[in-house]
């Protein structure tokens, strides 16, 4: 009677072993949680090194173009809104006395439209047409180019205006002055 207990027990251990061992069977589908991360990136602005806007006599104007100024903003922000900014230096020649150097405030600047822009948003110019023409300062910022509301990465490209009115004492020579962009 031992035997057959043995033998049974050796039987149901054997028959569970099996059934443990058997193949699993693979689920219709399953799912993987998976994810990467957007990196912020940088406002920046791109200006021309150099300009030349030709020339002109005393008492008269001088109009040129500055060249494409750019702002790219990789920022990746929920708001894409940013100002780009304007100011410059006097320009002079020779000594830098007042006959030689045209202030600021006597240059005229002219955004005009955006020559191309990508991405969501509204763009402004800061000054739209030659009648909005604004004089430049070597103390406050002039607004140039606006871009309000869109999300994520946007760019604006425009090629300003500059008007120089000539003081008519201004003495023969190249005057040479600073135009400064900046984005915020």
């Amino acid at each position: 009677m031992r035997t057959a207990k043995i033998c049974l027990a050796g039987a149901a251990a054997a028959a569970m072993v099996g059934f443990l061992a058997a193949p699993a069977s693979a689920a219709p589908t399953d799912t993987t949680t998976t994810t990467f991360e957007v990196l912020v990136g940088t406002l920046d602005i791109d200006a021309p090194a150099t300009a030349d806007l030709g020339d002109g006599a005393p008492g008269g104007t001088i109009t040129g173009q500055l060249g494409a100024v750019t702002v790219t903003d990789s920022r990746g922000a929920a708001d894409a809104s940013w100002v780009a900014s304007v100011t410059a230096t006097n320009f002079q020649t020779g000594g830098g006395t007042p006959a030689e150097t045209v202030l600021a405030t006597e240059i005229d600047y002219w955004s005009g439209p955006s020559t191309t822009t990508t991405g969501t948003g509204t763009f402004t110019p800061g000054q739209a047409t030659a009648a909005a023409a604004a004089p430049l300062n070597n103390v406050t910022l002039l607004p140039a180019f606006t871009h309000t509301g869109g999300t994520g990465g946007n760019t604006a490209t425009w090629n300003p205006t500059l008007i120089v009115h000539v003081p008519l004492d201004s003495i023969a020579g190249v005057y040479t002055g600073t135009v400064t962009h900046s984005v915020a």
